[in-house]
Parts: C-alpha cells; sequence; structure tokens
C-alpha cells in the first residue's frame, strides 16, 4: 500500500504499526501474558501497556510538545501546554486478544483543541489500515472509503458495545438493546473503533455505544465523519466526546438509530 502522504499522519501510522507488532509479538504466546482487571469485565494485559509506550514514543519523537492522552495512563503526558492533543487506544478489545479471538485494534487520534484532524485505526490481524485526514476523506489501505446507502432500519447491520457487567449504565443500555433487536440486526464484536472504522467503510450500517472514554471514540469519530457519515450523542449533538455515549451512522441511518434509542423510556 502507498505511504500516507500527509507527514503528521505518516507519523500517527508509523506509531499504529509500532504498537501492532508489539500486539502480534504477543499474540504468540498469549497464555502467558499477564492480565489485571480495571472493573468487572474489563481487563488490561501488560500488552495494552506495552503497546501504548511504542506509540507515545513514537509520537514524542515527533511532537515533544504535544499532549499524549492515553487509556492505560489515562493522566495526559505533556511537557509544556499544548493545543495539540494524541487520543490513544493502543489495544481496543483486550478481552478479545487475551482469547485469541481475531478482532482488535490500534486507535490513534490527533485534536488541535475541539478538533480532531487525524485519524487512524489499524487491525494488525486482517492488516487493514483505516486512516482520515479532516477535509481529504477517508481510506482503507489507501483506497477511498464511504458510508454505506442503507436508510431503513430494517435493513440496517448496527454495531453496539455492551457496557461492562458492573457499569451503572448497564440497566440504561439493556432495554435499548432490546428495542433495536426487534428493528435491526445488531452485532456485538467487542472493539468499538473498529466497528466505527466498519461504518465508515460500509461494513456496517451505524453504531452505537455508551460508557466510553475519548480515546474508544476519537479515531472512529473521524473516519465515519470523513466518509460522510455523521456522528453525535443520542441527542444528535456534535458534543459526543465530553460524554458517554455515541451514535455513529450513515446518513440515512443516523435519525432513525438515534429515535429508535431516543424511544426507550429512561430506567
Amino acid at each position: 500500500m502507498n505511504a500516507p502522504t500527509d507527514p503528521v499522519l505518516a507519523v500517527a501510522v508509523r506509531a499504529a504499526r509500532r504498537a501492532a507488532a508489539v500486539i502480534t509479538d504477543a499474540s504468540r504466546d498469549l497464555k502467558r501474558l499477564p492480565t489485571y482487571s480495571k472493573e468487572q469485565g474489563d481487563i488490561v494485559s501488560a500488552t495494552d501497556k506495552e503497546a501504548e509506550q511504542a506509540v507515545a514514543a513514537t509520537l514524542r519523537a515527533a511532537f515533544p510538545d504535544h499532549v499524549i492522552l492515553g487509556e492505560v495512563s489515562q493522566a495526559p503526558d505533556a511537557v509544556p501546554a499544548s493545543p495539540y492533543q494524541w487520543i490513544v487506544k493502543s489495544l481496543d478489545g483486550t478481552m478479545n486478544f487475551v482469547h485469541g479471538y481475531p478482532y482488535y485494534a490500534v486507535s490513534i487520534a490527533l485534536a488541535h483543541g475541539s478538533e480532531l484532524t487525524h485519524a487512524v485505526v489499524l487491525d494488525p490481524v486482517h492488516d487493514e489500515l483505516f486512516t482520515a485526514v479532516r477535509g481529504r476523506g477517508a481510506q482503507l489501505n489507501s483506497v477511498p472509503i464511504r458510508t454505506s446507502a442503507c436508510t431503513r432500519m430494517q435493513d440496517a447491520l448496527v454495531g453496539t458495545v455492551i457496557p461492562t457487567r458492573k457499569s451503572p449504565r448497564l440497566q440504561r443500555y439493556l432495554p435499548i438493546m432490546s428495542a433495536l433487536a426487534s428493528r435491526c440486526t445488531l452485532r456485538r464484536a467487542g472493539a468499538g473503533s473498529l466497528d466505527m472504522a466498519y461504518v465508515a467503510a460500509g461494513r456496517l450500517d451505524g453504531f452505537f455505544e455508551m460508557s466510553l472514554g475519548t480515546w474508544d471514540v476519537a479515531a472512529g469519530a473521524l473516519l465515519v465523519a470523513e466518509a460522510g457519515g455523521r456522528v453525535g450523542d443520542f441527542a444528535g449533538n456534535p458534543d459526543f466526546m465530553r460524554g458517554n455515549e455515541v451514535i455513529a451512522a450513515a446518513p440515512g441511518i443516523f435519525n432513525p438509530l438515534r429515535e429508535a434509542i431516543a424511544s426507550v423510556p429512561p430506567f
């Protein structure tokens, strides 16, 4: 595949590939992989940490003044304050990874202030590289991608991530999932950034998630927007990065999906 022509994106891709090398190497001996629990049903592996360190080292070498916000570290890594912030999820789908289930990804995004400018989601299992630069569209392995033309919920394939077992949002989520199951076809694969990349590529028509962090959606959100889709919170507002819920969908499915979720009474 062709190398990215945008120099900032090229660094992000290099960082993602270094993380992917760590992940691929660790996947060869999963039985020896140490893990610990963040909360019931949500785990972090030693590979998460090592992959995040590989990403941070690569980004810091190129952009020493930029802030780096990682899921594992969570605290911003900054020299002076900077309007540029890298938002990193070095291994999205850790539970899948430690079970050898081949659906996980590296997710890296750059924000300038409140605006996302660059995005990379790399699937190391299938060597699929999803990239986007604001105003320049989204690509899969250097080929432009677009969201689907689906307009009817009954025809839609919608991805989702179930909140962890002890999440306070689980009881709100379950009635929504039940209601949507009668209106569309649901898929729960376990890596939200990759689900959103699939929306951008037209493989999924929509996606929704609750109980998320900024690193879960930053890269995927730009991919979907640059592929012609829509991203917002459950009320349709664009400030989803500050909240705990997101909808990402093809233009013809965004409102029907949002309305279906809104029709479920609060728990």
